[in-house]
Formats: C-alpha cells, structure tokens, sequence
C-alpha cells in the first residue's frame, strides 16, 4: 500500500505550527486539510486526551458558530498521535491565510471559564475525560509559541 501524504513528513525535523497537510477536491471543490502541530513529535511529550479533549470541544464549537468561517468548517479533530489537531476547511487556503481565525479559535480556547460545550453523558461519549485548566494552558502556549509570530519553517512542512 501507498504511504499516505501525512506519513510522508519527516516527523524528527517537525516543530509546532500550522501547516496544509494536503488540499482535495471533493466534486471539484477544494477542502484544505491543516495540521495544527502542538509538540514536536518524538522529541517532546504529547497531550494527555483530557487537555485535547477540552480544545477539541472548544475549538469546534468556536469554529463552527464562527460569522466566516462556520459553514466553512468541515472538521476540527485531535491527531492519533497526540501532537495537535487536524482543521478542514471548505476551500483552498494557505497557512498564512487562516492565522487570524487559528489566533481567534485559540484566545478563545486560551480564555474559556464555565462549563464546556457539550460535558454532559447526553451530548458526549467521555464527558469526564476533560481538562479545562491545561486546555487553556495548551491554547496560550501555541498562540505563544506558533500563532503570533510564526516563523516560514512553522507554516511549511519540512
């Protein structure tokens, strides 16, 4: 079988940041896949699921009621591997191009109080497996570290 493109990085030389993991066209229209890249894979500890748990409830939900860009997102959803997430958007985009909606999503990640969208055992599959104070911590650090001023080898893959 063939290696799929994400398996085709060079994971040892990957640092945080945001990057188009591939863009496909769906019907003739292009859905942009990026990698969110929190930690550097195999260098760095990963996320513990109730932290990515957290973001994931948030950013979702932020990105999904979002004024521009909500019927644009398709899906926001932790990697397997526990070093970030993975944005769809509807459309062709660059990294450089969705950095104001990454800074918006992740303030508000980084500056959610109260309950989390969607904690309760009617609306989730693992409602207790959420935690809220290093989700917020998570947030900062990547907003810090990638989102605010990203470096060229933080938006293109290796």
């Amino acid at each position: 079988m063939e290696k799929i493109t994400s398996f085709t990085i060079d994971h040892l030389s990957l640092l945080p940041g945001v990057y188009v993991s591939r863009i496909d066209h769906v019907q003739g229209h292009p859905v942009t896949t990026f990698d969110l890249r929190f930690t550097r894979p195999n260098r760095e500890p990963v996320m513990n699921t109730a932290e990515m748990h957290a973001i994931e409830h948030l950013a979702a939900t932020f990105l999904r009621n979002h004024p521009d860009y909500g019927d644009k997102t398709i899906y926001f959803g932790p990697m397997g591997c526990r070093t970030g997430f993975y944005l769809l958007l509807s459309g062709e985009y660059t990294s450089s191009q969705v950095l104001p909606l990454l800074r918006e999503t992740f303030q508000f990640v980084a500056g959610f109080s109260g309950d989390i969208p969607g904690a309760s055992p009617k609306d989730c599959g693992n409602y207790l497996d959420l935690n809220l104070p290093m989700a917020n911590y998570l947030a900062k650090k990547y907003l810090a570290d990638v989102l605010e001023s990203p470096s060229e080898d933080q938006l293109v893959y290796p």
